[in-house]
Order: structure tokens, then sequence, then C-alpha cells
């Protein structure tokens, strides 16, 4: 036991670490309506029709957007028909040619397709607010490639608390949205649900051809970028973007479970790592608590938790009883995270793909990169 105090307070040591780093983030996006350059907004989809209208209006309603590119990804529903009738321009996409991941072969068609100095992409779960156009286009002053954390939309007590359970690891494994510092490249993060680029830099570098395997293409993406000089933000944007990610908790426990691991572009000792931070620091302090045998550490694990919640607040629409209640389920996520790690998923959307190895390997342009 003695010996399992010692690793748990190494863990709580680390885990503090990264949140105390929340003290010193950068301000939150503010609106900007004034671009000063031209912005196409990219939005891959594939089977879309019910979820990617309120993006469409507020992406084509923003004056600071010079068009809106719809890249219809094999939709086996009426995708494609809803975003012409609301004015966007589609791309119908070529056939997935071998090794590489849907998303990843839309976006790079997007690109291609777009006329705008700076490219904003956007999951068609996403709802922009007024301003965020611009005020992404401005940070590219500072950045080469920034993606936006944004306020979450969850429908239900139960939904709120695993969510927040699982944004939570995120926490405790790098630190909070808006790092003051960026970290090392291979402990980049990024959010796919929105990202700004300047057009020519990503179109020269190919960039997602770099990540075509990978089904965690945005993190997989802000790495390798990184790791080739290019300055990554991850900025907060809560007030001018919303996401509606999952229509139920089952559909949160499968799909942002299956992702969070980071596993494709993690190797085998950080996940590791990860893990037992995530089982240390958040879920033993629960599991020693519900036994009714929590630790002196794990009172402080716990009020630290319980601070978070509260940091987690702007995180969310309408944040209220799940978010005070998801430490509790702290235990079920570290459970997820485990088994998504040891068993991962390559299938989305009626696709499946092969399994690469983790972070060791990187996917390399050939001959289908260069079509």
């Amino acid at each position: 036991m003695r010996s399992l105090t010692v690793v748990q307070a190494v863990a709580a040591g680390v885990a503090l670490a990264r949140l105390a780093r929340g003290r010193r983030r950068l301000p939150p996006l503010r609106p900007r309506r004034d671009a000063g350059v031209t912005i196409s907004v990219v939005i891959p989809a594939r089977d879309e029709e019910a979820r990617i209208g309120p993006c469409l209006r507020a992406a084509l309603s923003d004056p600071a957007v010079t068009e809106v590119i719809v890249v219809d990804d094999g939709s086996r529903d009426g995708t494609a028909e809803v975003a012409a009738a609301a004015g966007a321009k589609v791309v119908t996409g070529e056939p997935l040619p071998g090794g590489w991941v849907g998303k990843q072969w839309a976006l790079r068609q997007g690109v291609a397709a777009a006329g705008g100095e700076v490219v904003v992409t956007l999951d068609a779960d996403a709802r922009p607010g007024p301003g965020l156009f611009g005020a992404l286009a401005a940070t590219l002053e500072r950045y080469d490639l920034v993606s936006a954390g944004p306020r979450f939309v969850c429908d239900g007590v139960l939904e709120q608390a695993l969510h927040a359970s699982m944004l939570a690891t995120l926490v405790y494994r790098f630190g909070p949205v808006g790092p003051a510092s960026p970290p090392p490249p291979h402990r980049a993060v990024a959010n796919g649900q929105c990202m700004a680029f300047r057009r020519a830099r990503m179109a020269e570098a190919d960039g997602f051809a770099l990540v075509r395997d990978r089904m965690t293409d945005d993190v997989a993406l802000a790495r390798r970028l990184a790791g080739q000089g290019w300055r990554v933000g991850f900025l907060d944007a809560g007030g001018l973007l919303e996401v509606d990610m999952h229509d139920s908790v089952g559909e949160l426990w499968r799909e942002w479970g299956r992702s969070l691991p980071l596993r494709d572009v993690t190797g085998p000792g950080w996940q590791a790592a990860d893990l037992a931070v995530i089982w240390l620091t958040g879920a033993l302090p629960v599991l020693r608590l519900a036994a009714g045998r929590p630790t002196r550490l794990d009172t402080a694990l716990l009020a630290a938790r319980l601070l978070l919640t509260g940091a987690l607040r702007g995180s969310y629409r309408a944040p209220g009883l799940g978010l005070l209640l998801s430490p509790l389920l702290d235990p079920a996520a570290a459970f997820r995270l485990t088994q998504a790690t040891l068993r991962p998923v390559r299938t989305w959307r009626g696709r499946t793909y092969p399994e690469v190895s983790g972070g060791a390997r990187r996917a390399r342009p050939g001959r289908s990169a260069a079509r």
C-alpha cells in the first residue's frame, strides 16, 4: 500500500501541475467582424442531413466569410441537397483512396477547392457565432494553425455528467485550453471541430496527407506540423462557438470514448503514463470515497476535482446538475479510456479502416496523396 501511495503522490504532482496552468491561460477569443482577408469555410460532411443546417446558416450569414464549401463525402442521405439549397458550394468527394481516412480526404479536397486566403474548417455539428471567423483570422498573425475550444451542448443530466467527466480527462493529461506557452510537439492537442490556417501554407505542406491514416486527425495534424516548426495554438472560443456532439449518452460513450485516448498518435509509454494519472488522481479517490476509506491525498484530489468542475462551467452552454455530479463518473471515464486504448475501434460512418501503429509511425504522402 505504501508503494501505491508514493505512486499516487507522484501522479498527483503531475496532475496538479497541469491544472495549475489554468492560472496563466490566454484570454478567450473576442468577436471580430472585419477579417481583413478573404475566408473560405470548409465543412466535410458524410450523412449530416439532420445536423448541418444550423452550421450552414451561421457561416453563410457571417459578413467575414467569402464562401462556404461543403465536401460531400459519399453521403447516403440528402446532405448535398441541404447544403446546395442553403447556398453553399457543394464539392462531390472523389472515391476514397486506400490508406486514407474519410475526413482527411474530404478536407484535402475542400482546401484545394477554396479560394480564400484563410480557410476555417468546421464539423457539421458546430454552431459558429457572430465574429468567430474574423477572430480566428486575426489569430493567424501569431499562429500558423489554430483550433478553437467550443462551448458544448448536452441533453440531460447524465449526458452532461459523462461528457464533463471525459472532458476532465483531457485537462488532467494536457492542461486547460489556451496554454500561455506551447507544449512540445509530441504533447500538442487540437480540436478538429474548428481549425483555421492560411490556405497556401497548408496546400504547400499537404498537411492532411501527412496524417491521412489517423483517426485522431486533429491532434495528429497539430503534432506533425508543430514538429515541422509551425506555431500551433489551441484557444478558447467558448463565447463564439457551440457544438452539439452527440444525440444520446450511448453515442457519447461509444464515439467520444473511442477517440479520447488518442491512441494512434501517442506512443505506448505516454499512453500508460496518461492512464496512470487518470486512474490514480481521478478514479481512485472516488472509488475510495465510495468505500468509505479516502486518504488525505484522496481528499485533496477530490477538492481539486471540484475546483476543476467549477472551472469547466464555461465549457457548457447550460451548466447544471450534470456538471456538479461529473466527478462521480470519473471511474467510468477512466474505464472507457482504458477500454478504447486496449481495444481500439477504427470504424466511422459505415467505414472501417485498417489498424496503424501508435505515435511511432508517421504517414508519408505517396502517389495517392499527390493526386
